[in-house]
């Protein structure tokens, strides 16, 4: 916390400055941007932009298939028509390398995003990324954590990335196991950074996709338990409640940065 009025350290101790971003899905020009006059930049994961839900001729899908087949697939995917979305894109794959084409595709945006990063950037990765390619294009000056914590400015930070098991079968979706042992692996922090939020229904509904995305209980239990200062979080773009307190934890989605260009702010 602060100093208080009566301290010398009022006056006299430097202030930091973090920006933070998620959901960043192509946006590169404005993450070249996103930490300026920040101390450090910490980015929540989903760089990568399949298919942009807004503008569907943006992303590897469209840009493969065309817009026509995109707005079938959000369609399918928004009326909850999943295993019709699953056959529908099976159809378009067919006679086609689908991992190297979406590899070769990714591979491009991450060679963007990734120059875009300022110095320091900490990271940790969402559903949609492909963690094997980020050891290729992060550079120095950008450390990648999943599972782990860092100090910034005096604060611990812990990150866990990706997220659970859903049927849109993102690329990094891992059991509720798995993710619970990265969260107990991190312990207690003064701020928890994830993708994804706790599994509290206002967190977790996504009110333009009008379904509930999944939030960890491992998270939650972790939040009410350690009781950091702040737990950070991104995945849901438009969701019911942006922030609320757990316990004396305030919890924060950051923002869909592709739609908004604007990173959150922390100050201490």
């Amino acid at each position: 916390m602060p100093a208080g009025p009566n301290s010398r350290e009022t006056s006299t101790a430097r202030r930091t400055r973090v920006h933070v971003v998620s959901d960043v899905h192509g946006s590169t020009e404005a993450l070249a941007r996103a930490g300026d006059g920040a101390d450090a930049l910490i980015c929540l994961g989903d760089l990568v932009l399949f298919l942009d839900y807004a503008d569907h001729s943006r992303g590897i899908f469209p840009d493969l298939f065309g817009v026509e087949n995109a707005d079938r697939i959000v369609e399918l995917r928004t009326a909850r028509r999943y295993e019709e979305a699953r056959e529908f894109g099976r159809g378009l794959w067919a006679g086609m390398d689908r991992n190297a084409a979406i590899v070769s595709a990714v591979r491009k945006q991450y060679a963007e995003l990734f120059a875009a990063f300022p110095t320091p950037t900490y990271a940790t990765y969402g559903n949609v990324d492909i963690p094997d390619l980020w050891p290729e294009y992060a550079r120095p000056g950008t450390t990648v954590l999943d599972g782990d914590r860092v100090e910034i400015g005096g604060r611990v930070f812990g990150f866990v990335g990706g997220g659970l098991k859903t049927p849109m079968n993102t690329p990094y979706e891992i059991s509720d196991e798995e993710y619970a042992a990265k969260i107990e692996a991190v312990g207690p922090v003064d701020v928890l950074c994830t993708h994804i939020p706790p599994d509290v229904p206002e967190l977790t509904y996504d009110t333009v996709a009008r379904r509930f995305e999944r939030g960890s209980r491992a998270l939650l239990d972790a939040i009410r338990r350690t009781r950091p200062r702040y737990a950070l979080f991104g995945h849901v773009h438009q969701p019911l409640v942006r922030r609320m307190r757990i316990g004396t934890t305030e919890c924060v989605n950051v923002g869909h940065f592709a739609s908004t260009g604007r990173p959150w702010a922390l100050e201490w």
